[in-house]
Formats: structure tokens, C-alpha cells, sequence
């Protein structure tokens, strides 16, 4: 159901696509009204959001060939005709995905088995503009918060059935065409886990979404402006800084005595970085008796990375040397043991593909074993296995407008290092939002339970803070996890963030950002 006359957005051709090509789902119609419904905006408001949207929102056209070459035979109809005539159309529909914000009469929604389904920046819209993540960024709230309601006749109040955090951008309409973008994939993945399961997905307990989708006031606009006037300052400064490589992310390690679920960052000891060896994305390897640490390394104004490694000992830290380099940046060293051999997954998202390297002579010398994901902008890949299956994690980035590695896990079961044999799990991406969904380690097994670090994206802060994950059910039909633990950069003095760690033995590790 969308509004009639207006073009597609290039959210909606995505999702059109997304439809078309899935042999699950039929698109039959378009329902079409004039008279769309909900809040006003004030005309403040709408100026801001329009010029927000003009300066900081563009982006090229999608180019939706399958709708293109199926449009003829998906039927547009007005939405009075649907009511006052019935079905005469035969359309038998099992569900709305609802595009605007319009009353729906009782009698299509009594009709439809699996209801009406809305994403929240449908409710969001007056006209042509905008407010959403108005408020969000106004207010500095840590991350932007998109839902997924689901209206039926047994429950006519739109109730929420899942969501997703997105860390917050420096322009609400940016953040507003950012979630747009994402939130088919929360919307596809939802939809298919009910054509699967012939089932509605259940409630969730969000008492404060219905009410975050009134438009702002002239009072909170105003804030909004000042604060967008000194976001683009900031960013402004932070470009000419880079540019005269002046500005560099500086990141240090911290190690410590401790597991995933009982490691203390407070007591932890600092590796410190130095102006050529600045360290991140650390990993641990325990091999004939000595402790190796692989990580990530650059130097200050450095525009790439190279995978160094060096020893943990009991006087401290030692570098030995590189280990992979190259012409393109290479990061998130997960080195692993499958048999006698041990093998090294960077992140080569730059080359676009995963790759695999053998050790030859450990730890310095390595030779390509497999690749992957040709021609796919993946990132932060780990391997491990669950109940005698190997199972591969990566952060995917499907996109258009966004290229973006924080916003959604995918898991694929896989025949090991080799990977000849890549199955994806039917609920892909299993998770979406970027406070949850970014690997931030290896998976580990402890207890006989299964955790999986990753990255709290928030306060517009990539790598703000570390989740602990716990898998609680992983199969190729369903997957599940909770945050059992958050860790924020407040555990030493001088930190703005932690996106990181690792742990062999009895040894952890977690990388933490400088204040610069």
C-alpha cells in the first residue's frame, strides 16, 4: 500500500527486488491512496528536513530490473476501488507491506491471514519530507532505533514483532536514508521466516515505539539545527586534520588473566602503541609453549594496514615481525588451528573477497590456501564449529547507496577451511543493527556455551563499546542470541571506545581507543 503518484524510493525497489526474485513470495498489486494519514509536521520542520535531506541525503537511483521487467503484470489499484468492490480483482492477498501512512478499513484487514506489515519510517513522513532521526540526533541519544509492526484482526493496534539500533548519523536525513536502506533487510528476513514457518512472528516488548513516531516540535527542530550546525563543523575540522594527516585513530591493547565470561578490563595490563606500531584487532595463538599475539598494524597518517604478530612473554611484549602485507589494508588477523595446520583469516574487504592463508613457516611465512565471496565487500570473518559443523560468520555488506560492515551478521555453514562448500542460513542476515551485528572476535565455546564478541556501534562512535554474545540456538533454521554483558570505554581513563577481544588459555586481550 503506497501513496499514488509518487515515485519509488530507492528503499522500495530494493524491497521490490528483494520480492520479485524470491520464489516464496507472489507481489500480485499496488494499493494506492491520496489521503494519507498521521501527524503533521510543522512547516519548520519540513524546511529543515528537506534541506537536510537536499545537502546530505542524495544518492544515485537504484536500478530495479526485475521489477522493470515484471511491472506490467503487478495490477495498481486504487485503494476506494478495493473497499467499495470487494476482491473483484481475485487478488486472494495474505498480507499489506504498508508504504505510507494511511487508514486501512476493517474490511481488507479482517481479509488478510498474515496482516498488515509497517516498517516505523513509514509513520514518519509528512509530504515529501522527513523527520525521522530528528529527534534522535537532537536529543544525542547513542543509537537510532528502527520497528517492525505488525497489525492483524485479532490485534488492530500496531504491535512490534522486531527491531534493530543503528548507530547514529551526523544528519537526521542521512541517518533517516541510512535505516531506509538497512531496513529491508530486518523486512525480507522477517517476511521469510514466516513463509517458512507459515506462522506471524510473535510481540515484542518495545512500549516506546508507537510513541517516538510523533514529529518534532519547532523547540526540538531548533535543536536539531544547532546540533547538525555543529556536527558538519566537527566533521569539516576532522577532514582537514585527515588530510594533512593530522588526525589518526590511535588504538592500544590491554591483557589480562581471564575468559570471555569473567575477564576484569580494569586490571588489565597496557601494551602501549608507539608512533610506527599502532595496534588493533588483536588475536591470541598459543603454539609449542609460547603465547603469539597477531594484530592489526599501522603507523601514525598511514591510510592502510599491514598483519604484524610478536610475543607475549613474561617481560611483556616482543614484535617479531610482518606477517602479511600488500598494497591494500588487511585487519582482524583470526588465526585458527584445524589439524596440525594453522591457518590466518584477515579482513581483505578491500580486495573484495575472504581469503585464507597456510601456515609454511609459523608465524611468518604464509601461503594462500582458499578464497571466497568473490566480488562481495565482506568484513571481520571468523570460522568455528558447532556440534561437529563448521560454521562461517561474516559482516556482509549488501548495499546501494551505504556500503556499511555494522549493520547485519550473516552465518553460512561451510566444509572448513576449504570453503568449496558455502550454504547460507535461511534466516540471513541473522542479526541486523549495528549495536549488535559486527564481529568484535572469534567465537568461543566455554561451559558449553557459545559466545560471540561484537562491536556496540553507538554515539556516533564506530567501535564505541564490546558486547559479549551468547548463542542460544544455532541451526540452519534459526539462530538466537542475547547480550549478556556490555563493555564500555570507562574501564581505564583516556578511552573513547573498545571494539575487540580474544583470549587462549588463560590470557585475554581487548583493543581500546585513545582520546586523541
Amino acid at each position: 500500500m503506497r501513496r499514488a503518484g509518487q515515485p519509488f524510493e530507492n528503499w522500495e525497489l530494493q524491497l521490490i527486488e528483494r520480492l520479485i526474485a524470491d520464489r516464496r513470495f507472489r507481489l500480485v498489486a499496488f494499493l494506492e491512496t491520496s489521503k494519507p494519514a498521521g501527524a503533521k509536521a510543522s512547516m519548520i520542520t519540513k524546511m529543515v528536513a528537506q534541506l537536510d535531506a537536499a545537502l546530505f541525503a542524495r544518492q544515485s537511483d537504484y536500478s530495479a530490473k526485475r521489477f522493470e521487467r515484471a511491472r506490467k503484470a503487478i495490477l495498481m489499484i486504487p485503494l476506494a476501488d478495493a473497499v467499495e468492490n470487494g476482491d473483484r480483482h481475485g487478488l486472494q492477498l495474505d498480507m499489506i507491506l504498508r508504504h505510507c501512512n494511511a487508514v486501512l478499513p476493517e474490511a481488507i484487514l479482517h481479509a488478510l491471514p498474515l496482516g498488515v506489515w509497517s516498517l516505523s519510517h513509514v509513520f514518519t513522513q509528512s509530504g515529501s519530507a522527513s523527520w525521522d532521526g530528528i529527534s534522535d540526533v537532537a536529543a544525542g541519544t547513542p543509537t537510532s532505533r528502527l520497528s517492525l509492526f505488525l497489525e492483524t484482526a485479532r490485534q488492530p493496534e500496531k504491535h512490534v514483532v522486531a527491531q534493530a539500533e543503528f548507530n547514529v548519523k551526523f544528519s537526521a536525513a542521512r541517518n533517516s536514508a541510512f535505516i531506509k536502506e538497512k531496513s529491508v533487510l530486518l523486512l525480507v528476513r522477517e517476511l521469510r521466516r514466516a513463509a517458512e514457518t507459515g506462522r506471524l512472528p510473535k510481540p515484542i516488548n518495545a512500549p516506546d515505539a508507537v510513541r517516538t513516531l510523533r514529529p518534532p516540535g519547532i523547540l526540538k527542530t531548533g535543536r536539531y539545527a544547532a546540533s547538525l550546525t555543529r556536527n558538519i563543523a566537527q566533521r569539516l575540522l576532522k577532514s582537514m586534520r585527515r588530510a594533512s594527516h593530522q588526525e589518526t585513530a590511535v588504538w592500544t591493547l590491554f591483557s589480562g588473566r581471564g575468559a570471555i565470561d569473567d575477564f576484569d578490563p580494569s586490571e588489565a595490563i597496557e601494551i602501549p602503541p608507539t608512533d610506527t606500531a599502532i595496534k588493533a584487532d588483536p588475536f591470541l595463538f598459543h603454539h609449542e609453549g609460547r603465547t603469539y599475539l597477531f594484530y592489526e598494524n599501522y603507523a601514525r597518517g598511514d591510510e592502510r594496514a599491514h598483519i604484524a604478530v610478536g610475543e607475549i612473554t613474561r617481560n611483556g611484549f616482543e614484535p617479531i615481525g610482518i606477517a602479511l602485507g600488500g598494497n591494500e589494508h588487511l585487519s582482524f588477523p583470526f588465526v585458527f588451528r584445524e589439524g596440525d595446520e594453522i591457518f590466518l583469516m584477515p579482513e581483505t574487504h578491500q580486495r573484495k573477497r575472504i581469503e585464507i592463508w597456510r601456515a609454511v613457516s609459523f608465524p611468518l611465512i604464509w601461503e594462500p590456501y582458499s578464497r571466497a565471496f568473490e566480488g562481495w565487500s565482506t568484513a571481520d570473518s571468523t570460522l568455528f564449529k558447532h556440534r561437529g559443523q563448521w560454521w562461517l560468520f561474516t559482516n556482509l555488506s549488501e548495499h546501494h547507496a551505504f556500503e556499511d560492515h555494522c549493520s547485519a551478521l550473516y552465518a553460512f555453514q561451510v566444509d572448513g577451511p576449504e570453503l568449496k562448500r558455502i550454504v547460507p542460513h535461511r534466516l540471513n542476515p541473522v542479526v541486523v543493527g549495528s549495536a549488535t551485528a559486527r564481529n568484535g572476535g572469534r567465537i568461543f565455546s566455554r561451559h558449553r556455551r557459545l559466545y560471540r564478541p561484537a562491536q556496540y556501534n553507538a554515539h556516533g562512535i564506530y567501535g564505541y563499546g564490546l558486547n559479549i554474545m551468547e548463542i542460544e540456538q544455532l541451526d540452519i533454521d534459526d539462530y538466537r542470541e542475547t547480550c549478556v554483558r556490555r563493555i564500555l570505554p570507562d574501564f581505564k581513563p583516556g578511552l573513547t571506545g573498545c571494539h575487540h577481544f580474544d583470549a587462549s588459555g588463560s590470557r585475554y586481550i581487548l583493543d581500546a581507543r585513545l582520546n586523541a
